[in-house]
């Protein structure tokens, strides 16, 4: 188990979101499930209780913890992309999977969990500075899912 590990909780469907989580981003995986040894008020003895799992690279734990916590937009996974590709399969992914569109490059899972499929090119055109970040920032305040071009466009004014 990783020192520093981020515990993500869940309704009861932990499990769900950790196998999509592996099947949709590269360096992703499913590691121990931990199942409930006896029954307990919100479960009976074999439920799983927490699975450990890697989402590129980052270490988390589900927490099948019930409904009384939900997630928010507080905390969320920034998904650096390289090109158009990239980010139309990932924002498909999580948005055809029962999740939802938000602005400015951001979705959130069935889960609740948000996301931020960010392209590279978004992230260097706003480091840039000046009129170019300027109007990528603009460009990018009118957009769900980021358009490359678009953002490219902007940065050349």
């Amino acid at each position: 188990m990783a020192k520093n590990t981020i515990c993500l909780w869940y309704d009861k469907d932990a499990e769900a979101a950790a196998r999509f989580y592996a099947e949709t981003f590269p360096n992703s995986s499913i590691g121990a499930i931990f199942r409930a040894p006896n029954d307990y008020p919100s479960g009976k003895e074999g439920d799983v209780l927490t699975v450990e799992f890697t989402v590129a690279g980052i270490p988390c734990i589900g927490l099948n913890g019930g409904p009384m916590f939900k997630h928010s937009e507080a905390f969320s996974f920034q998904i650096a992309t390289d090109d158009q590709e990239e980010t139309d399969r990932y924002w498909n992914a999580i948005v055809s999977n029962g999740g939802q569109e938000s602005a400015c490059g951001w979705c959130k899972d069935k889960w609740g969990v948000s996301w931020q499929i960010t392209p590279r090119v978004l992230t260097e055109a706003l480091a840039a500075g000046g009129d170019e970040a300027k109007r990528a920032f603009v460009a990018m305040m009118d957009m769900g899912k980021i358009d490359v071009a678009a953002i490219e466009a902007a940065r050349r004014g």
